[in-house]
């Protein structure tokens, strides 16, 4: 389960995390998107740079954005980093004169735009930051799964060389009808890090109507990372590719 939040600023947090999550489930669909022929994509929210890094090396031209400054450090480390524009914003701010064939946000992080004007401030920055034929694709867990009852029991334990045996756990601090809240906790003999994070999980008729209010349209919405379709009382993911509206 990726996510970002501030206190990724934490440079231990940060190299942690993604010695923890080396590369998420959704990187195989991201990079088919892109395809074969190099292209421009910009990467809002691109964390330790995994999935830009993976772009680079297909030849793709990348721009990665990030908020926290200890998420980009790592990923300036990577194979391929220097081949990739790497720039600390949020993507509600970030603005460039670049427009991008694909503009994308992966691991979840739409899901920690908590409001309206986030959601929506972030969709007008990749539609403002797309050619005329390109797409942006972003996901969210779809509601109706019972996501705080499967994280309540979450306990998962990675070998990391320098640090021997971490045991992370997460535990539900809050939740209603569209936000959970927890603590992500990482131990070991010789340490123990914890993080919060909140994170909204909104309808689809939410998304796609944020999405028409910046200036594209959903065409296509997928529930797995194969490309299998939708399926509101089964799918786990929803997955949003949209392009820009012709009246926009």
């Amino acid at each position: 389960m990726a996510q970002q939040h501030m206190d990724y600023q934490q440079v231990r947090i940060a190299e942690l995390y993604d010695l923890a999550n080396p590369q998420a489930q959704d990187a195989a669909f991201y990079l088919s998107l892109a395809g074969r022929s190099p292209c421009s994509v910009l990467d809002l929210g691109c964390g330790t740079g995994t999935l830009c890094c993976a772009l680079a090396e297909r030849g793709h031209q990348v721009t990665g954005v990030d908020p926290a400054a200890a998420m980009l450090a790592v990923a300036r480390r990577k194979p391929h980093a220097e081949q990739i524009e790497w720039v600390q914003s949020s993507a509600q701010s970030y603005k460039s004169e670049r427009r991008f064939d694909l503009v994308v946000m992966t691991g979840h992080a739409f899901q920690l735009l908590l409001t309206d004007d986030d959601a929506l401030a972030v969709l007008k920055t990749m539609r403002g930051h797309l050619k005329e034929s390109g797409r942006a694709a972003f996901e969210t867990r779809n509601p109706l799964v019972d996501w705080a009852g499967e994280w309540a029991a979450r306990r998962s334990s990675v070998s990391i060389p320098t640090r021997g045996q971490i045991l992370e756990t997460l535990e539900i601090t809050d939740k209603d009808t569209e936000f959970i809240s927890f603590n992500t906790s990482y131990h070991s003999p010789r340490m123990r890090l914890t993080t919060s994070s909140k994170l909204r999980f909104p309808t689809r008729e939410q998304v796609e109507d944020l999405t028409a209010r910046s200036g594209m349209l959903v065409r296509e919405l997928f529930g797995d990372w194969e490309a299998g379709p939708f399926d509101p009382a089964r799918s786990r993911e929803m997955i949003f590719i949209a392009e820009i509206c012709a009246m926009s």
